[in-house]
């Protein structure tokens, strides 16, 4: 296994923070490798694979360069610049255009895990070709729905900061993501891969959730470390979490919005975050859901989480069907 040293100085500074060119780049793995976690994610490469896949058709370089790049145990390290948080996507992707090219090319040697192929051996634009093509997937298949994402990779961070506040770091990187655990004595196992361990006390940590099911850990020299990992909260389908014209009449559209989005079960705070509604209005809808047996609640670990209950799914799922039309009825 992978494990860092880390001391209580550098815990001590650790952060949650959000990174857009993490997030891309986590939609750019899902796009390569073309296998969705959920049905959100799958909706999402259906409405994205094709322009994707005509990219790179129509540059065989840029091909051949994300083939090498997510390498099988190793990401080429350019591509994935550690984040510092509170930066735009300009930002963050501006690194990865100034790596130097004798840099990626030897990056991208280690992810590949053998010679390069003679079409990128001695070529100086991988990195502006590497930055161009993360400005596209952000551009086309990303940004149109940030405020979204963002929403429920806020609702992870305040879920983990509380749990952080209230149990420690072994409570909030517990289920962060396979093989990533808190070990006790300083260390910090980051994946399952058989890597030295690394002495990181003194350096900055940060932890950045990303909405594809995806996971890696990156740094910068020996100041910066982030491990970025997938959010508790998956990114659902935006058709399935719209509120049905009926059902909103019946409950009010604030109060079915909460109830919609318990697809999967989240806390308290995870639903302020997707609904964009505050605590108060989502603690006094909760209640009424409770009261009327549309949604329980179960506590794991140290969060309460929602859920629907049978009741509940019921009426929404007939809510659904009968927005798409897929009313039931006797057949002639």
């Amino acid at each position: 296994m992978g494990w860092w040293q880390v001391n209580a100085d550098t815990l001590a500074g650790s952060r949650f923070v959000l990174s857009p060119l993490a997030e891309t780049f986590a939609c750019l793995k899902l796009l390569h490798t073309d296998t969705a976690a959920h049905p959100g994610e799958r909706a999402w490469l259906d409405a994205h694979r094709s322009a994707y896949r005509g990219r790179l058709a129509a540059d065989p370089v840029t091909a051949l360069l994300v083939r090498c790049g997510l390498g099988r145990e190793w990401i080429a390290d350019f591509l994935t610049p550690t984040p510092y948080g509170d930066e735009t996507f300009e930002a963050e992707v501006a690194r990865v255009r100034e790596v130097p090219p004798a840099d990626a090319r030897a990056h991208l040697l280690r992810s590949a895990g053998g010679p390069l192929p003679a079409a990128l051996a001695g070529r100086d634009d991988l990195p502006g070709r590497a930055a161009a093509l993360l400005t596209a997937v952000w551009e086309e298949s990303v940004r149109p729905d940030w405020d979204r994402r963002r929403r429920v990779l806020e609702a992870d961070v305040a879920a983990r900061t509380a749990r952080l506040g209230q149990g420690g770091w072994a409570a909030a990187l517990d289920g962060l993501r396979p093989g990533t655990r808190w070990l006790g004595g300083n260390r910090l196992q980051v994946n399952l891969h058989e890597y030295p361990p690394r002495e990181i006390s003194g350096a900055r940590l940060v932890f950045v959730p990303v909405t594809p099911s995806a996971g890696w850990v990156s740094w910068e020299d020996t100041r910066r470390y982030a491990v970025v990992y997938p959010c508790s909260g998956a990114l659902a389908d935006a058709g399935a979490t719209a509120v049905p014209e009926s059902l909103g009449a019946l409950l009010g559209t604030a109060r079915a919005g909460v109830l919609v989005r318990l697809d999967s079960p989240l806390s308290t705070s995870q639903l302020v975050a997707v609904t964009g509604q505050g605590l108060g209005s989502v603690g006094r809808h909760l209640r009424v859901l409770l009261d009327a047996r549309l949604v329980e609640r179960r506590r794991a670990g140290r969060s309460v989480l929602y859920s629907r209950t049978a009741a509940g799914e019921v009426l929404v799922t007939a809510q659904r069907d009968r927005r798409a039309g897929r009313s039931g009825g006797y057949r002639s």
